[in-house]
């Protein structure tokens, strides 16, 4: 039931940062992308922070202290600032697929440093599910600006950032509890874009800010930080980092489907058929064939 939990809390995770996606669009007119992430995480942080104080479970050593602030500078800091850059090159829908090596690149991240084992079913899952991804951004990918392959590869950098954070943030959110590392590993992030933020002036507009652009800022801290973050750990503390971040395909799934609830965007043949695609992919890389639970007990 743990596993299953897990890619459960991932899933969520990732279906609430496609939904941030949209509050990010619609901010990125009012403010620029380093304060939007010193918002979202700065917001994560005061949210998070009371409910690791009121937990009884420990805080991470200060043994530890080096290994988290290192793990949310990678991924509360150098994810963010890679991910908006390349989508100053690439279109939307190719720096979604770029991401969505996400899983692969875990895979076999995750291989070559012994964390968890290559095995056929995992490997065959997590193409699956980019193949889904590719179905459902069929329409995108037709076109590209010049130069988009630099969007690419700093997407991919970007995917490559988060692989490394789940498979190294394993072990200290096994020791400590995921609200814990969440909350200094996101603090450690947070400090460094708001820092950054502050030197660059990023916070003038704020003083324009209405009530839809503050219902947006607090969205991305609730839900597209807060929350989300502390499921991707909850969810490493359960199950493989591969199990994990194959669940990172949905994310673009979910910004299609709210971009056709709220936007009005007509639901395509290949956005279902790409979402058929990535949900049986996700199936096969994370459950076992019968015949591996009937052998088990014997083999025991």
């Amino acid at each position: 039931m743990g596993e299953i939990w897990g890619v459960l809390a991932a899933v969520a995770s990732s279906a609430l940062g496609g939904t941030s996606i949209g509050a990010t669009r619609f901010l990125v007119g009012a403010i620029d992308p380093l304060a939007i992430g010193a918002f979202r995480f700065g917001i994560g942080v005061l949210l998070l922070l009371p409910l690791a104080l009121l937990q009884r479970r420990s805080w991470p050593t200060r043994h530890d202290w080096l290994g988290v602030a290192g793990l949310g500078l990678l991924f509360f800091a150098a994810f963010p600032v890679l991910f908006n850059a390349s989508l100053i090159f690439t279109t939307a829908a190719r720096g979604a697929l770029a991401l969505s090596t996400l899983p692969l690149l875990t895979m076999l991240v995750g291989a070559a440093l012994g964390a968890e084992a290559l095995t056929a079913r995992k490997t065959a899952g997590v193409l699956i599910t980019i193949l889904g991804v590719s179905m459902a951004l069929l329409s995108g990918l037709a076109t590209a600006p010049p130069g988009a392959w630099r969007g690419d590869l700093l997407m991919i950098a970007a995917a490559l950032c988060m692989a490394l954070y789940s498979i190294w943030s394993k072990p200290y959110i096994r020791r400590s509890g995921p609200i814990p590392f969440t909350t200094l590993a996101m603090a450690a992030g947070a400090v460094v874009l708001i820092t950054a933020s502050l030197l660059r002036g990023s916070f003038a507009p704020v003083a324009d800010f209405g009530a839809p652009q503050w219902f947006g800022a607090i969205y991305l801290g609730a839900f597209g930080a807060a929350l989300t973050f502390y499921l991707w750990a909850f969810a490493l503390e359960r199950t493989t980092p591969t199990r994990v971040a194959i669940s990172v395909t949905v994310n673009p799934i979910a910004a299609s489907l709210v971009g056709a609830a709220l936007l009005s965007e007509p639901l395509s043949w290949n956005l279902v058929a790409g979402i058929v695609t990535v949900f049986a992919g996700i199936w096969i890389a994370t459950t076992q064939p019968p015949l591996a639970h009937a052998v088990a007990p014997d083999m025991r």
